[in-house]
């Protein structure tokens, strides 16, 4: 393999934060990068070489995106694979990981339907297309339940959860569409593996501790407060869950540790995810560069962590949709060893993401030390 200027270019739809910090790690590979977003100067657009303005499912605007790129790929499900298929069979542009994948994780019955048929272990679940159903399903699965809209939710939003046979009317028109339910999981803690498909190899992030607060991740760490059997189990999970899918590039697997030890999957991305953005600093590769280096046909490089890590959201915390200004910034640079990444979105609101705060630690560091320690960091920043 060789290098040259200018290097290979890789078109992303989507141009947010994760297409962002792509471009940060895709520069020192000596790869260009173009996204598409139908935000003009989207936070991607800055670390990229251009940006086509178009919606994410547009098909013209992917099949310019795949003509001035030699790899496709994507940081947001609202893309159509069949457009990408289309789009790689008409510019010869490969498409990673591949549509059929996005397909299968876009809707989360077809997602769940497809893993539990290969043994992954899941929660129990049903499809449910109206009120009636919903309720006849929770006769079986039980109260409380979780209500899932099949398509489109992110972030807790399409989640609503069943308490009662009071909650279902309102339940299921808060959905707005097709639906599923799960039983409800009493889980220890949550988890997320970060795991990569190459080209013929496959390999997993360590373990990380998920923790989130009206359904929105707050923070995560890792190593993950639990043992290392459960550590284990988990990756093991992951791995069984690569198996199912198709084509190149990093997927974000979302876990749940129950209380008696057992590993059931909640949901995937196929995309770099948020419980992975510790490894920037966490870890000698990135989740960044390894989705790089999948996509492009590369090797992979090391999952090894450097050291106990933490990391924690940066969250809009405004009720009415303003100008982002965060205030208190001197509070995270002048903490050593914390890194600030801002994700330079031109507007904040309630709950979204505006940034995060990673908190490396010593060799020897406590994961529960290091949970209170990075979110001394980023509570006293606030926006105006």
């Amino acid at each position: 393999m060789q290098l040259r200027s200018p290097g290979p270019t890789v078109g992303i739809v989507g141009g947010g934060q994760l297409g962002r910090m792509l471009g940060e790690a895709a520069a020192p590979l000596g790869i260009d990068l173009v996204v598409s977003d139908p935000t003009p100067q989207a936070p991607a657009s800055p670390v990229a070489r251009d940006q086509v303005v178009g919606a994410f499912d547009d098909e013209a605007t992917i099949r310019e995106l795949a003509e001035r790129a030699d790899y496709l790929t994507f940081e947001i499900e609202l893309t159509d694979p069949a457009a990408l298929e289309r789009v790689r069979e008409e510019t010869g542009t490969p498409v990673h990981p591949d549509p059929a994948t996005l397909r299968t994780i876009q809707d989360k019955l077809v997602q769940k339907r497809r893993l539990s048929e290969a043994g992954v272990p899941v929660p129990a679940f049903r499809a449910v297309d109206s009120a009636t159903e919903l309720r006849e399903a929770l006769d079986d699965l039980g109260y409380p339940a979780m209500l899932k809209a099949r398509k489109g939710g992110y972030d807790g939003r399409g989640n609503v959860p069943v308490e009662s046979p009071e909650d279902v009317e309102t339940a299921f028109a808060a959905i707005e569409g097709p639906a599923m339910v799960e039983e409800f999981v009493d889980f220890e803690r949550e988890l997320a593996v970060m795991a990569c498909q190459g080209d013929g190899e496959v390999d997993t992030f360590p373990v990380t501790e998920t923790i989130h607060e009206a359904e929105i991740l707050r923070q995560m760490v890792s190593p993950p407060r639990t043992t290392e059997t459960v550590r284990e189990h988990a990756t093991e999970v992951a791995l069984e869950v690569l198996d199912v899918l198709d084509g190149r590039g990093v997927f974000g697997i979302e876990l749940f540790e129950t209380v008696d030890g057992e590993i059931l999957l909640n949901e995937i991305a196929p995309r770099p995810h948020n419980s992975g953005h510790w490894t920037i600093e966490g870890c000698h590769t990135s989740q960044f560069e390894q989705h790089l280096r999948a996509v492009t046909g590369r090797p992979l490089g090391t999952t090894a962590r450097r050291c106990p890590t933490a990391s924690a959201n940066i969250l809009g915390d405004v009720d009415d949709r303003r100008s982002a200004r965060l205030r208190g910034v001197e509070n995270v640079l002048g903490r050593e060893r914390a890194a600030l990444h801002w994700y330079g979105k031109q507007e904040v609101y309630r709950l979204r993401k505006m940034g995060h705060v990673t908190l490396p630690g010593e060799d020897t560091a406590n994961s529960a030390a290091l949970l209170d320690d990075v979110e001394a960091c980023v509570t006293p920043l606030t926006f105006d």
